[in-house]
């Protein structure tokens, strides 16, 4: 079994490993992510604490769905990955938040 720290790990050196590219989000605007085999939706609110970031993820159409969420204040990011073999990239999703901007960066991993 794939230990927490280990996903956490290979998450971080995902970003690490180099940042494929980033794209702009505004608000309630919906994005598709893909991780390897899970697939989904995401998008941000802005609330009265920060940018709400929600994410749905399921694998494949008869995969339970799970919801991710996020409130960023500025300069914070919430990062999705789903782990792969040893020795393979992560394949990771991270929402940053740059003042008034939501920022989606797909690492190298990335379908």
């Amino acid at each position: 079994m794939i230990s927490y720290r280990t996903v956490i790990a290979a998450a971080a050196l995902a970003l690490v490993a180099g940042i494929a590219h980033a794209e702009g989000l505004s608000p309630s605007e919906g994005r598709s992510i893909h991780l390897g085999d899970v697939a989904g939706v995401a998008y941000y609110t802005v609330d009265r604490d920060g940018f709400r970031v929600t994410a749905t993820l399921a694998q494949g159409e008869a995969g339970t769905p799970v919801r991710v969420v996020g409130t960023l204040a500025p300069g914070q990011s919430l990062v999705l990955s789903t782990a792969h073999e040893v020795g393979t990239p992560a394949s990771t999703v991270a929402f940053r938040r740059e003042g008034d901007t939501v920022l989606v960066e797909k690492s190298v991993g990335v379908d």
